[in-house]
C-alpha cells in the first residue's frame, strides 16, 4: 500500500510564538496557524482539523476539542493548564502536556519584584511625583525581618524562598504535595495546612494551581484570618482569589496591600473594584514573559508536541521524558487517541519529517 505523507497541522492559540519555537515546528514540516479569538479557534478546529494545539492563555473548552477529529495532543505553553478542559480532553483520549519549569525563574523574579513594590509602595510614590507631589514620608514596610508565606512549594516557590531569604525575610510554606523535609532543610518553616499558615505571615504569596471550577482558596474568611496589615501577592492563577473580598479587605485597611499579576477575568472589566484600589498593584500576567522564558517555553512546548505526534505516527510509544509532562497521564496512557492508525490496525500514513 502506498504511504501517504501527512504534514502536521498545528494550531497555536496566540498571535505569535518565539522564533526558536517556530523553528522547531518548521524543521518538523509543520503547517502552523495562529488564532486568538474563541470563535476563530473553534472554527479552525472544526474546518482545518489540526493534529495538535499549542495552547497559550485562551480558554479551550471541551466542545471545541470535540470538533477536532484529528486532534491528538494539546500542549500548554507554560505550566498551568486551568484554561484547558482537561477532563473533557481525557474523556476524548487527548493527552494534555505542560511545559513546567521553563518560566520558573522569571516568575520567581517577578514575584519578588512585586513583594518589594507593594511593601515599599513604589508605584504610589511614582504616581505622586508625576502628579507634582514630593512627600517623603516613609510609609512603606521594610521587608527584612518580615515573614513570607508560600502557598505551594514547587519550582517557582522554591526560587522565591531563596531570593526572599537573601533579602532577610523568614520563609514559611504549605503544600499538600510538597516535600516538607526538603523545605525544612532549606530553612523554611513548614505548615500542614493553609489555615495554619495565614495568621503568622506578613506577605502571603500564591504558587499553586487552580482547580477548574473550584471556588477561590483565598476567600473572605481566609483574608480575615490574615495578620492585620499583611500583603497578598498572586503570580499563580486569578481563580485562587475572591477579588471582591480582597477589594473589601484593602478598603477596610485590614490588608495593607496586594499585588496581582493574574485576575479571574483578563483583562478585567472597566468597573472592577481593584482598579481603583490605591493599595493594589495590577500587572497584565507578565511574570513569565521575559525573552528567556518565552524562548524556553516555546521550544519546550513545540518539542513536546512534535515528539509526541511523531511517536504516535510511527506506532511507537512516547518515552518517559514526554509522558512525565502529561497532566492527565493516569487517565490517558494506553488509550490515547491515534488518528494515524487505520481501522484495520495498520499504519498507512505518517507525519512528514
Amino acid at each position: 500500500m502506498e504511504e501517504i505523507v501527512l504534514p502536521m497541522r498545528i494550531l497555536v492559540t496566540a498571535t505569535g510564538l518565539h522564533e526558536k519555537g517556530r523553528q522547531v515546528l518548521s524543521r518538523a514540516g509543520c503547517d502552523v496557524r495562529f488564532e486568538t479569538a474563541p470563535e476563530a479557534i473553534a472554527a479552525a478546529v472544526r474546518d482545518w482539523q489540526p493534529h495538535g494545539i499549542l495552547s497559550r492563555t485562551v480558554e479551550l473548552p471541551g466542545e471545541v476539542m470535540r470538533r477536532g477529529r484529528d486532534l491528538s495532543a494539546i500542549v500548554k505553553h507554560g505550566a498551568g493548564v486551568n484554561n484547558i478542559d482537561v477532563e473533557s480532553a481525557t474523556r476524548q483520549g487527548i493527552p494534555v502536556f505542560a511545559t513546567p519549569g521553563a518560566n520558573a525563574h522569571s516568575v520567581a523574579e517577578f514575584t519578588v519584584a512585586l513583594i518589594l513594590s507593594v511593601c515599599r509602595q513604589v508605584p504610589r510614590f511614582d504616581r505622586e511625583v508625576r502628579d507634582g507631589l514630593w512627600d517623603r514620608r516613609g510609609e512603606g514596610r521594610q521587608f527584612s525581618g518580615m515573614t513570607l508565606g508560600l502557598v505551594g512549594y514547587g519550582r517557582i516557590a522554591r526560587r522565591v524562598a531563596r531570593m526572599a531569604a537573601c533579602l532577610g525575610m523568614s520563609v514559611a510554606a504549605t503544600d499538600p504535595f510538597g516535600d516538607a523535609a526538603a523545605a525544612r532543610r532549606a530553612g523554611v518553616k513548614w505548615y500542614d495546612g493553609l489555615d495554619d499558615l495565614l495568621a503568622g505571615v506578613d506577605v502571603l504569596s500564591l504558587h499553586c494551581p487552580a482547580e477548574r471550577g473550584a471556588p477561590p482558596i483565598i476567600d473572605a474568611a481566609r483574608l480575615e484570618a490574615m495578620k492585620p496589615g499583611a500583603f497578598l501577592v498572586n503570580t499563580a492563577r486569578g481563580e485562587l482569589v475572591d477579588e471582591a473580598a480582597l477589594a473589601a479587605a484593602l478598603a477596610s485597611g485590614h490588608l495593607a496591600g496586594a499585588a496581582l499579576d493574574t485576575l479571574q477575568q483578563e483583562p478585567p472589566v472597566a468597573d472592577h473594584p481593584l482598579l481603583t484600589a490605591p493599595n493594589a498593584i495590577l500587572t497584565p500576567h507578565v511574570g513569565g514573559s521575559t525573552p528567556e522564558a518565552l524562548e524556553a517555553m516555546a521550544v519546550g512546548a513545540a518539542t513536546t508536541l512534535v515528539s509526541y505526534l511523531r511517536d504516535l505516527a510511527s506506532g511507537g510509544a512516547p518515552g518517559e521524558e514526554i509522558w512525565s509532562r502529561c497532566v492527565n497521564r493516569a487517565g490517558i496512557e494506553g488509550r490515547a487517541k491515534d488518528i494515524f492508525k487505520a481501522p484495520g490496525g495498520t499504519r498507512p500514513r505518517h507525519i512528514a519529517e
